[in-house]
């Protein structure tokens, strides 16, 4: 993928938050700015198809593969946040996927914001959210201030995603779906598909990145990550300790 133009809005604010850091699996950019009155981004370019083209083709997406996918998609975002910067706008179609080496890498930093900005700079104006719908965190359609939490909760559905072949809430419209994500509880990833099952662990992981209150999500995509990919890749409750070790015993109740 050579290049890429973004809408006017989104280069103003990725100018403001600076280019993501270098990564293996953050496509670089190259340069942003104005010519002549038309916004740019120049981007690396990138093999593969985006992941959501993928997923249409391909169906879903067995767990190992799907932990292969978040934990680089994880690596890249914890790098991220360590530089101050939250994508906001995570989904399939902002992922490059190369089926042949199994890589992600995520691209489209266009409304990522620098978690370091003045509050008053942050706030969004009243009935306004940046994201998309589908996969948006329930705090940023109030106009809050969101941070790392607001990319684990996209990340989660994006794991939801890829499991089942469909998305947590389903909201039709538009006005629906954003009600859903408000005041209802994502259906169980184990409810999500007629006679689709996945162990209690996953299940446990990807629903407490699901999770609308706060206190009870994952604190970092560091922590989610981990704790899917151990539930996926078949570690069991016994070598795990701490959180994660309480977590899976939830999910085996």
């Amino acid at each position: 993928m050579a290049a890429r133009s973004p809408d006017t809005s989104s280069s103003r604010t990725s100018a403001r938050a600076g280019p993501p850091p270098r990564h293996q699996y953050i496509i670089r950019t190259y340069d942003y700015g104005e010519s002549d009155g038309l916004y740019y981004l120049a981007l690396e370019w990138a093999s593969g198809e985006p992941l959501a083209g993928f997923l249409t083709a391909a169906g879903r997406l067995a767990p190992a593969l799907v932990a292969k996918i978040i934990d680089q998609l994880g690596d890249a975002l914890e790098v991220s946040h360590k530089a101050g910067i939250i994508h906001r706008d995570l989904k399939p179609a902002n992922i490059m996927y190369d089926p042949e080496t199994q890589t992600a890498r995520l691209l489209d930093f266009g409304i990522a914001r620098d978690a370091e900005d003045n509050p008053a700079d942050r706030l969004t104006r009243a009935g306004f959210f940046v994201g998309t719908l589908q996969y948006v965190a329930p705090e940023a359609l109030s106009g809050e201030l969101v941070g790392e939490q607001a990319d684990v909760y996209s990340l989660a559905t994006i794991a939801y995603h890829l499991l089942t072949g469909v998305l947590p809430f389903p909201g039709r419209s538009p006005r629906e779906l954003f009600q859903q994500l408000l005041t209802q509880t994502p259906i169980p990833l184990n409810e999500a598909v007629k006679g689709l099952k996945f162990p209690p662990v996953i299940e446990a992981a990807v629903m407490t990145g699901l999770e609308r209150d706060r206190t009870k999500r994952f604190k970092t995509v560091a922590e989610f990550a981990e704790a899917f990919c151990a539930a996926a890749g078949g570690e069991t409750p016994a070598k795990k300790s701490g959180f994660l070790s309480s977590l899976f015993r939830r999910g085996s109740e």
